[in-house]
């Protein structure tokens, strides 16, 4: 697998309340993490944080994954345990309250990769069919597009676009959506934070993730270069994952 996370604070915002990483667990398996804190107070950073932080423990120390099932289940069953710290921590602090994250991370095996979001931070993937979107936005204006009430076009410039209806820590439980793919030689995992999908389109996005001639560092740094180009009034997190085979540990 090559691998590479980058964030940048953009060109507005006082603070970065984005995080994320990819971690490996002790059987070369790799966890790709992108989550955008949302909250007063600088708390989104908390909830953002304290995210990662315990996911990565988690990976860190958890049995090797062998089919999706139990790749879709370690998911779940961690992102609940991650739900259930965030929302304590907001009820035992006044200066967190309503504080929360949204979530897009990636199990990647030999084999297959398992994706789950909650939010609208993205994944998107690139294999032999092309680029698209895996997961979809949990968001007010998404709804709005999937019941046909508004166009994508009018999506884009809708003023309660950052609406989210889901969102990780917010409330005492959450849904989350949880997926499972082939991940063949030479396709592609890119996880972002809405930082970068509002401001640069999936078929730029595409001309990145494609280019031949670029490292996967300098594809990350476009990436951000980019939308700081269009406004960067954002923060902007992303992880690139490409299938390589490798040896798992056993």
């Amino acid at each position: 697998m090559k691998a590479v996370f980058m964030t940048d604070r953009g060109k507005v915002r006082l603070h970065n309340e984005d995080n994320g990483g990819i971690f490996m667990n002790s059987h070369g398996q790799r966890l790709a993490i992108v989550a955008d804190g949302m909250g007063g107070h600088r708390a989104g950073d908390v909830a953002s944080d304290m995210t990662i932080k315990h996911l990565k423990v988690l990976w860190e120390t958890s049995a090797k994954i062998q089919t999706a099932e139990e790749a879709e289940n370690w998911l779940e069953e961690s992102v609940l345990q991650v739900n259930h710290k965030i929302y304590e921590h907001s009820l035992k602090n006044t200066e967190c309250e309503g504080m929360g994250t949204t979530i897009v991370a990636a199990i990647c095996t030999n084999l297959f990769a398992t994706v789950v979001n909650i939010g609208d931070s993205r994944c998107y993937l690139l294999n032999e069919s092309g680029f698209k979107q895996l997961t979809e936005d949990h968001s007010l204006v998404n709804e709005l597009v999937r019941s046909g009430q508004i166009s994508k076009e009018d999506a884009e410039h809708h003023p309660r676009k950052n609406v989210l209806l889901r969102a990780l820590g917010t409330e005492e439980s959450v849904e989350m959506d949880v997926k499972t793919i082939i991940f063949e030689e030479e396709d592609v995992l890119l996880l972002c934070s809405d930082g970068l999908s509002n401001k640069v389109s999936q078929e730029e996005m595409e001309s990145i993730i494609t280019d031949k001639e670029m490292s996967f560092e300098d594809k990350a740094a476009e990436f951000i270069k980019r939308a700081n180009q269009y406004g960067g009034e954002d923060n902007i997190t992303l992880a690139i994952v490409e299938y390589q085979e490798f040896n798992e540990g056993r």
